[in-house]
Formats: structure tokens, C-alpha cells, sequence
């Protein structure tokens, strides 16, 4: 059956010009994406992305600003015939200076999650593991002329 999968994402940027990127073990396979997930049933966009942002970091979102919307069709890497419709977010959030103590190795093959903050000019698109991110990473790092 064809169906449908939205997704919601953020860019957390912290005064040093990192960003917040979330390494992920699922599906047997190891990627590097944004934080953030998929939006349930019944569920707005931000209120997803809240909820995604209290679930992953223990945070709460003070603002967001959209910055990309993929407008073509992508299939889900982990699920045929699912379509799959992302939105990115600017955000600015709580705890900020909680996050991404990264104290692991990359690649892991345990099933979670783990963050850890990359100076945003030093991030190749292709560092991120699917196209929708590399494609919004790259819109951010225009806007701010990166």
C-alpha cells in the first residue's frame, strides 16, 4: 500500500557556529541526520517537533523558523512505497549547553541515538545521511552565507 510519512527536523545552532547532529543506530544501519522524527497521526507539525525535541533532548522550543520543505517526491530510505515529506527548522530551544557531549565513536551498530555539535562550516552535505537533509543543510548554510 502507497502511503505517506511526514517528518519534522531542526537545526540548532549554539554560539560557536555548531550545529546539532544526531548519530542514529536503527534498521541495522548506521546514519547521521538532525534531530527530530516522524509526525503522528493527529499531530501538527511543531507540535511533533516539541514533542520530538522533549522525547530526544529533554528541551523545550523557545522559537522556530521554517528554512526547507522538500516540494519533490522522495521515497523512505527504510520503506518502500512510503512517501516521505520533511520539514526543517531553525529553532532555538532550552538546555542548549546540555547536548552533544560526545563520548563515542562513530560508526556504532547498537540500536539509540547520540548527539554531538559540528562547527557548520566544516560540515559537507554529504557528511548527512539522507538527500532531504543535505538538501535543507545546504539552504541553511546559504541563508547565513556560509
Amino acid at each position: 500500500m502507497n502511503q505517506f510519512n511526514l517528518r519534522v527536523y531542526g537545526f540548532i545552532l549554539n554560539e560557536d557556529q555548531e550545529l546539532l547532529l544526531s548519530d542514529e543506530y536503527r534498521f541495522d544501519t548506521f546514519f547521521t541526520k538532525l534531530p527530530g522524527g516522524g509526525v503522528e497521526f493527529g499531530e501538527g507539525i511543531l507540535d511533533a517537533l516539541s514533542r520530538e525535541f522533549k522525547e530526544e533532548l529533554n528541551s523545550e522550543i523557545i522559537s522556530s523558523e521554517l528554512i526547507f520543505l522538500n516540494e519533490f517526491f522522495q521515497e523512505s530510505v527504510f520503506h518502500k512505497n512510503v512517501q516521505v515529506t520533511c520539514f526543517y527548522y531553525l529553532v532555538k530551544c532550552s538546555n542548549i549547553d546540555s547536548f552533544g557531549k560526545k563520548d563515542y565513536t562513530i560508526p556504532f551498530n547498537t540500536n539509540g541515538e547520540k548527539q554531538r555539535w559540528m562547527k557548520i562550516q566544516e560540515i559537507d552535505e554529504d557528511q548527512l545521511s539522507f538527500k532531504t537533509d543535505q538538501l535543507a543543510l545546504k539552504k541553511l548554510k546559504k541563508l547565513l552565507k556560509i
